[in-house]
């Protein structure tokens, strides 16, 4: 019973580390993402290109290269005079992936509203800003729920990378057990993943119900 207590007890700690990546990676690539979903479908060529080019790169490689490349590159060039913690390496790649991947979705579901949305707006009066803001964006929000809600949820387990750059998160703690000859803090780990991504499916679920004012 100690011994189940020792592993929970630590396992917690871990998915704290977890939990943070998680949470701060949310906050700040959700807006980011937004941001930069206008640089994809800027009128500018040079910016549209820039921008694109840099999601491009961002989705094609692999987190775990980017979590290097973010913990170990910046000390190369600088010669030593320059790096970033662990944790702020890892926070700096999450959300720099995440906001490419968020970016897409929100290019996505704003191009996926009709034109005569934007028209209807401009009969009524409504300035460019007025229009995007009180009849695309609530439509927007209706279509990206769920690939949004499924990134979101890929998130959760993606923290567990960051153990690559030796930060101690559930996995490497679990990990560590093993080494001691205990395997089952393995699988035990995975409840704690499953309880965490099973909470936010029900968390979009009920965000997709209530968000039913819209049907086109």
């Amino acid at each position: 019973m100690n011994q189940f207590a020792n592993v929970t007890q630590q396992l917690l700690k871990g998915f704290g580390e977890n939990s943070f990546i998680f949470i701060i990676t949310l906050l700040a690539a959700l807006p980011l993402g937004f941001i930069v979903s206008f640089g994809s479908r800027s009128p500018f060529a040079p910016l549209k290109l820039l921008t694109k080019g840099l999601v491009w790169i961002i989705r094609g490689t692999p987190l775990m290269l980017q979590l290097f490349v973010v913990f170990y590159v910046p000390p190369l060039l600088s010669g030593g005079a320059f790096n970033f913690s662990r944790i702020n390496a890892a926070l700096i790649a999450f959300i720099i992936n995440y906001a490419a991947y968020f970016s897409e979705i929100f290019r996505g579901g704003i191009e996926a509203i009709p034109k005569g949305q934007y028209e209807a707006g401009q009969v009524l009066g409504l300035k460019r800003s007025q229009i995007f803001f009180k009849i695309i964006l609530l439509q927007v929000i209706k279509r990206i729920t769920a690939p949004i809600g499924n990134e979101i949820i890929t998130l959760v387990k993606d923290t567990s990378l960051a153990s690559v750059i030796a930060i101690p998160e559930i996995l490497m703690n679990a990990k560590d057990f093993s080494m001691q000859g205990l395997i089952w803090p393995l699988f035990y780990s995975a409840i704690f993943f499953l309880l965490f991504c099973g909470i936010l499916t029900l968390l979009f679920s009920y965000v997709e119900k209530r968000l039913n004012y819209y049907k086109g």
